[in-house]
């Protein structure tokens, strides 16, 4: 059975249905937004059975809690923020804290010509999912997502300055990774 709703006009009856847990209203959020969260929950995972995982774990999170999103706000904002903090939570859960010494990583820097630019999407994936949880997470919060350092800190539970470090390393490592495939 299709249903077809107009979200933008009738969100709050979208959110009621999904709270009474209806499953149409479950089935139909879940299939807007998969797409959209897929390369998310892929951008903070090592691999693709993690990054389903994170996905799933998100989305189960999205339905036990959205009694809390605020109509009239961005629904596909407050999804991937939930998204980006069950990530963080799943590789908290399953590694140690690691940080990273600012001295060792000051000034790193590489006059490499550009060979992203040469690389599928794909390929870039494949390469950040190499990083280490930590190098990944403050890159893609720092990078991806625009977050200040501050912001970063907060989120991950470090300091200023192991988000920087941090970020230098992954850099680092990540042009590494790129210029050994480019080989």
């Amino acid at each position: 059975m299709d249903f077809v709703i107009d979200i933008q006009h009738n969100e709050q009856d979208f959110i009621a249905a999904c709270i009474r847990k209806e499953k149409w209203a479950q089935q139909k959020l879940y299939e807007d937004h998969y797409p959209i969260m897929v390369p998310v929950c892929k951008r903070y995972s090592n691999n693709s059975e993690d990054s389903l995982d994170i996905l799933h774990e998100g989305f189960i999170k999205v339905f036990r809690h959205i009694s809390k999103y605020k109509a009239g706000t961005s629904l596909s904002a407050w999804i991937r923020r939930i998204m980006i903090n069950t990530a963080i939570d799943y590789y908290r859960k399953r590694s140690r804290k690691r940080t990273e010494d600012l001295e060792t990583a000051y000034g790193l820097s590489s006059n490499t010509p550009d060979v992203v630019s040469q690389m599928s999407a794909q390929e870039i994936l494949e390469c950040l999912q190499q990083l280490t949880f930590a190098y990944r997470s403050v890159f893609n919060l720092y990078v991806i997502e625009g977050y200040s350092h501050r912001e970063v800190a907060e989120q991950l539970g470090i300091t200023e300055s192991t988000s920087r470090s941090n970020l230098v390393k992954a850099r680092t490592k990540l042009r590494a990774i790129i210029l050994s495939k480019r080989l």
